[in-house]
């Protein structure tokens, strides 16, 4: 039996909290926070029925590996992993994105990119309607773009690895960068990989602007990680920080002056530094550099929770400081507009029978004296009819000038990447039913603000919760350890 979007929706948002029951129970409380916003969402338009507000962001800690051809993330992938799962070479050995999961089987698997497509579960669910919205007939060749790789090993328990093709040969980019920026929003964790062993990074320029520039406007530029891999290499030349200068240097000019820049090589595969003072000064700088880069990629689902909680607060405020004010602005330009031209189709429609009634003669000695006159003014049958063929003329035109302009304003809003729909809720807002002098959006009401107010509050209840496991600037857990532990020696004596 087929299930109504609706029905699906709440079969996913269960899995999703009995999923997410075991693991950390805040964030069960998180997805129903989202579902009090998405019921402000049904009511203003800025959500579909089908919609929530809890599937547009991801709920497993992943972290995004992203970088150009050859500067070895598939190496260090299978390193992380201590599985040889990723090709690596010189040369473009994967063109696809791959999302990376644990399993309990020996043997890894690859399974194509419908696996991420269709399961709510995953990263990348209904990806293909994104890409076939910048690149029309390639969502249906999902399995271009993405495939899904399993692994048992415990370096991915509880966390996503995503690993990406190089920026350099794809010949369909404007997919692959939307993939790429969709990713990166999704992401916990952003390691950007470049490549020692070409120290001119000018020669990158596209690279470098699409994977940094577009961090420069981000609140979240922290979990960018700048990565230089193949260091081993500039040991020949004892260059290492003139390379390392070039780099930074070339991403500081596109803007960029947050995220953490890092220095490593593989030391199962780098040829052996002869110079011992030399060998020893990489080394240390190696270990100092992935012990953080480890710790960065441990605490990611610490990360992910925060996250989560910053995009519900996000979220709330979006609705009430972004969409309604663009909403409430855009109405109050259609109704000018509309206004104004029904003003201009009223003095034409009464200009052009002026115009029809001087040429009929009408008019005699400056007066209105048609021949029918006098016979009309008798018959209330008769006059009722012509006015009511004009008051219907001019609310036909008047309902097509508000359709018209309602959709003409409605492509100038988005209609994704922002808190919900803002133009379908304004095209909601501007159902004929609605008087065209209401200026507050449509489901816009005093609950609506309670509700956004309540969930504001209880996201940072959730916040404090968090920093309740990590935090006790007051030192209460130690008092309260050693009370217990002095009521136990009491209990044993």
């Amino acid at each position: 039996m087929f299930e109504s979007p609706t029905t699906l929706l709440q079969s996913r948002l269960k899995s999703l909290k009995e999923n997410l029951a075991t693991e950390n129970p805040i964030l069960v409380d998180a997805v129903n926070s989202f579902q009090d916003l998405d019921k402000v969402g049904y009511e203003t338009g800025l959500l579909a029925t089908d919609e929530s507000f809890a599937t547009k962001i991801s709920w497993w800690p992943l972290i995004s590996i992203l970088g150009t051809f050859s500067a070895g993330k598939s190496s260090f992938i299978n390193s992380y992993l201590g599985v040889n799962l990723q090709l690596t070479g010189n040369q473009a050995v994967d063109d696809k994105f791959t999302v990376i999961t644990y399993s309990q089987e020996e043997k890894p698997r690859v399974l194509p990119g419908l696996a991420l497509d269709a399961d709510p579960r995953l990263p990348f669910y209904q990806i293909s309607e994104a890409i076939e919205k910048v690149s029309t007939g390639e969502g249906s060749r999902v399995d271009t773009y993405l495939q899904l790789k399993t692994c048992k090993s415990d370096a991915l328990k509880g966390r996503i690895l995503i690993d990406s093709p190089g920026f350099d040969a794809d010949d369909q980019r404007n997919a692959t960068l939307r993939i790429t920026d969709h990713i990166i929003d999704l992401a916990d964790l952003v390691m950007v990989f470049f490549d020692a062993r070409h120290p001119e990074p000018g020669a990158m320029k596209d690279t470098l602007q699409h994977l940094v520039e577009g961090t420069i406007k981000r609140n979240d530029t922290s979990k960018f990680l700048f990565i230089l891999n193949q260091m081993d290499t500039t040991a020949k030349e004892d260059n290492s920080e003139q390379v390392v200068a070039a780099w930074q240097r070339a991403i500081v000019q596109t803007g960029l002056s947050a995220g953490r820049f890092y220095c490593i090589y593989n030391e199962k595969t780098a040829p052996i530094i002869e110079d011992e003072q030399m060998r020893k000064r990489y080394k240390e700088k190696l270990d100092f550099d992935m012990s953080e880069i480890n710790q960065r990629m441990q605490e990611v689902g610490v990360e992910r929770v925060y996250r989560i909680i910053g995009a519900l607060e996000n979220t709330a405020n979006g609705i009430e400081r972004v969409a309604i004010p663009k909403i409430t602005k855009a109405l109050d330009s259609w109704s000018r507009t509309v206004l104004k031209i029904d003003a201009v189709l009223l003095g034409l429609l009464i200009a052009i029978l002026l115009g029809i009634s001087y040429y009929a003669n009408y008019w005699i000695d400056g007066s209105f004296q048609p021949f029918w006159l006098e016979s009309f003014s008798d018959n209330p049958i008769l006059q009722s009819i012509v006015l009511g063929v004009f008051v219907l003329i001019l609310t036909i035109l008047h309902f097509k000038v508000r359709r018209f302009m309602a959709h003409k304003i409605a492509k100038k809003l988005p209609t994704e990447n922002g808190p919900g729909n803002i133009a379908g809720a304004f095209l909601k807002s501007t159902h004929p039913i609605r008087s065209i002098f209401m200026s507050t959006p449509s489901g816009w009401r005093k609950k609506s603000r309670q509700v956004i107010e309540q969930v504001r509050n209880q996201a940072d209840n959730f916040v404090k919760l968090l920093n309740d496991n990590f935090t006790d600037p007051l030192g209460r857990r130690e008092a309260e350890g050693l009370i217990e532990k002095k009521k136990a020696d009491v209990a044993k004596s």
